[in-house]
């Protein structure tokens, strides 16, 4: 056998668990379960209280080290981990509201209506990220509310387009059709045959779109038009310990490490997904 189907591979019982898969969903659960423990119980004590000297290095007492004001920056970097994730995550389920609803729609109509859904979000797709990101926060100011509509018109765009295509490409099968003829009503048609149809497509732009939320988060917040003092987010604890890179280098290195981890295993977990979910492509194995 020269040629074998990958999505054929991945549900062989010897190739069901992908290891890299089970790292990053353990990397993120654990991320995920240490920052919602720190908000509950605040075990490594509080992110805003001034405990020890400024600048103090990694210790028994301060496992991550002191910042410039003597916070010990474990509590701090738990606080950020969480306020990141609830941040993006927010967002992208706003997006994903939104791209689901206007994707169906336009994909299943078709015609004009799909054709001016697709040229406006071409428009948006056509700005860089952050540029974008960056307008939305000068118009409607640095903070949460900025960050969350920055992230939904970043990742709106793809994710409409993913959804419309697949939506116009369900519209045409047999069982819609079927459906149609039979005088099953439009939000009927829409919930049950379309909306089912796009899950997979859905599932995978999502966690695209939440590792891009957590980008677009820690750019924003390392210009200063993000998440605001006093409370911590990844990107401004990066912006802050770049600031003592030489002085303090585990300032920058404990939250940068921290953001390219969780980025690293959304990434894997979607990419995952995609194989299992929209299995498209065979490769040549010989």
């Amino acid at each position: 056998m020269r040629r074998l189907d990958l999505a054929v591979l991945r549900r062989r019982p010897g190739a069901s668990r992908d290891p890299l898969m089970v790292a990053a969903g353990i990397v993120l659960g654990l991320l995920c379960l240490l920052a919602l423990v720190a908000a509950l119980v605040p075990f490594a004590g509080s992110p805003t209280e001034i405990s020890g000297p400024r600048l103090s290095p990694p210790s028994w007492e301060y496992p991550l080290g002191t910042d410039s004001l003597g916070r010990s920056l474990l509590p701090r970097l738990l606080e950020g981990i969480g306020v990141t994730l609830v941040v993006s995550a927010t967002a992208v389920l706003i997006t994903a509201v939104l791209s689901t609803a206007i994707g169906i729609v336009a994909g299943y109509a078709g015609g004009w209506l799909r054709e001016t859904v697709m040229r406006v979000v071409d428009v948006l797709y056509a700005f860089p990220a952050i540029i974008l990101a960056i307008l939305v926060a000068a118009v409607l100011g640095a903070g949460r509310v900025a960050t969350v509509s920055a992230i939904v018109l970043v990742t709106v765009p793809l994710m409409v387009r993913m959804i419309a295509a697949q939506a116009a490409t369900v519209a045409h099968r047999d069982f819609v059709t079927s459906a149609r003829i039979s005088g099953v009503r439009l939000p009927v048609i829409l919930y049950r045959h379309i909306l089912s149809g796009v899950g997979g497509t859905l599932a995978v732009q999502g966690t695209y779109a939440l590792s891009v939320g957590i980008l677009v988060e820690g750019g924003l917040s390392f210009l200063g038009q993000g998440v605001q003092l006093p409370q911590s987010s990844l990107g401004l604890l990066v912006q802050e310990g770049a600031v003592y890179m030489v002085a303090a280098p585990w300032l920058l290195f404990a939250p940068a490490a921290v953001l390219v981890a969780s980025i690293l295993s959304i990434t894997v977990i979607g990419d995952t997904l995609r194989d299992r979910l929209e299995p498209r492509e065979v490769r040549s194995l010989a």
